[in-house]
């Protein structure tokens, strides 16, 4: 089986950074998309940042020039560097990743972490 672990959330003072962390493990034979999305209370889940597999990078207009997405192949791990937070970044962070498993002869699968909160307050 596949798991997504997050770290990194928590609480930061507005116009502050935060990193966050996600690491892939199981049987992985392949990454195809790694992603960040999040959700405030009392909304849905929102796509903040995707990247592919060859390094193409993709923001939600809110985040774009404030967050970055980056991945490590080798540790199959996403990361979610978040500079000048602004309380409206305030949500759960959830990673997401679209993963082939070893011996699988189907179509990649969507897997997601347990998610990490993150707050931007004063």
């Amino acid at each position: 089986q596949v798991q997504l672990v997050e770290s990194g959330g928590g609480l930061v003072q507005p116009g502050g950074s935060l990193r966050l962390s996600c690491a892939a493990s199981g049987s992985i034979f392949s990454i195809v998309n790694m992603a960040w999305y999040r959700q405030a209370p009392g909304k849905g889940r929102d796509l903040v940042a995707i990247i592919t597999s060859s390094g193409i990078t993709s923001y939600a207009n809110s985040v774009e020039g404030r967050f970055t997405i980056s991945r490590d192949n080798a540790e199959n791990t996403v990361y979610l560097q978040m500079n000048s937070l602004k309380p409206e970044d305030t949500a759960v962070y959830y990673c997401n990743a679209l993963i082939r498993s070893r011996g699988s002869l189907g179509s990649p699968v969507n897997y997601w972490g347990q998610g990490t909160q993150v707050t931007v307050s004063s």
